[in-house]
């Protein structure tokens, strides 16, 4: 693979509005573009423009909040499940050095009395910033229903019932992520990047196109590949967990974020990762199994709990 190859860009409506060749021909190229790149790019999806540009600018206006500010809004419960997360806190698996970013988690609102509302914590709002709750409680139910559409498409190549995933996800412990990527500090370690070469821990991770450029992928060839798209288009990749679940036959593909070569400028993305709930069960599916499983049954959240601890979160 050179690196004159570019990721699969699809249309999203192919597969919910077109006829059925239009559908085959989604499903085909997502799931050969998740083996091949694990990652594809959608465009024509039903996230609205303005939604986009409205949640940029309040993600921004949080980062902009005064420094003391934003650490009364870590959670209290610990973890970084919810709330803010200070710059320098995340590490990728097995880095000793720290990643040059400061985030931002929302969850899934469940009520109380939900099995999963003692679980899952609460997620913290910002008060001073009008419609904070509101825009981001939307994007996060516009980004759930392009995960299930996306995982529906895959059931078919993986050999499993239509309602497989969407069983797997209901009230899952999906994330989304704001993220801020300040000007690289001075005297920062050398050693430290924006977000070190890493795999996502979910399912899926659904990527607003970020506001700058620097995501790159590790292709099959071990070779750098710059991720660049439309910025309203949604960039899609495969997590551990369902590499897990398909016995590696969809790999999670190792991809980092690189310190800009040019203006020193703050960078602003925001991430889905789309998790089970923490009854899901992670088996190998039996159309992947081959010569057998590669890895043991774990449940959903055991699998989280032991990420997060491994990244430094917890």
């Amino acid at each position: 693979m050179s690196n004159s190859k570019r990721v699969p860009e699809l249309s999203l409506n192919a597969y919910t509005e077109g006829e059925a060749s239009d559908r085959e021909h989604f499903v085909s190229e997502l799931f050969s573009g998740l083996k091949e790149y694990g990652f594809i790019i959608l465009k024509d999806h039903p996230i609205h423009v303005d939604l986009l540009e409205k949640a940029y600018s309040l993600s921004q206006q949080l980062f902009d909040l005064p420094e003391q500010r934003k650490l009364e809004l870590i959670n209290p419960e610990g973890g970084g499940q919810r709330g803010y997360t200070p710059f320098g806190k995340e590490h990728a698996k097995d880095q000793s050095v720290p990643d040059l970013k400061e985030f931002w988690h929302v969850g899934r609102e469940l009520a109380p009395s939900h099995k999963y509302g003692e679980q899952y914590p609460r997620n913290i709002w910002v008060e001073e910033l009008t419609d904070f709750r509101e825009t981001f409680l939307k994007m996060y139910e516009s980004l759930d229903f392009c995960g299930d559409i996306i995982l529906e498409a895959l059931t078919g190549p993986l050999e499993v019932e239509r309602d497989y995933f969407k069983q797997m996800t209901q009230d899952g412990n999906s994330i989304l992520r704001l993220l801020h990527y300040p000007p690289i500090p001075e005297g920062v370690d050398p050693r430290c990047v924006r977000a070190a070469a890493h795999e996502d821990i979910n399912l899926i991770t659904i990527l607003v196109s970020a506001s700058a450029s620097g995501l790159e992928l590790l292709d099959r060839d071990g070779k750098w590949l710059p991720i660049e798209t439309d910025p309203n288009n949604l960039i899609v990749d495969s997590g551990d967990m369902l590499s897990r679940i398909t016995n590696e036959v969809i790999p999670a593909t190792t991809h980092r974020v690189v310190n800009p070569e040019g203006a020193n400028t703050s960078r602003y993305s925001m991430p889905y990762f789309i998790h089970p709930n923490p009854e899901a069960m992670l088996s190998c599916l039996s159309s992947c199994k081959g010569e057998g499983a590669k890895y043991p049954d774990i449940l959903a959240q055991d699998f989280l709990m032991q990420r997060l601890k491994e990244i430094g979160l917890i």
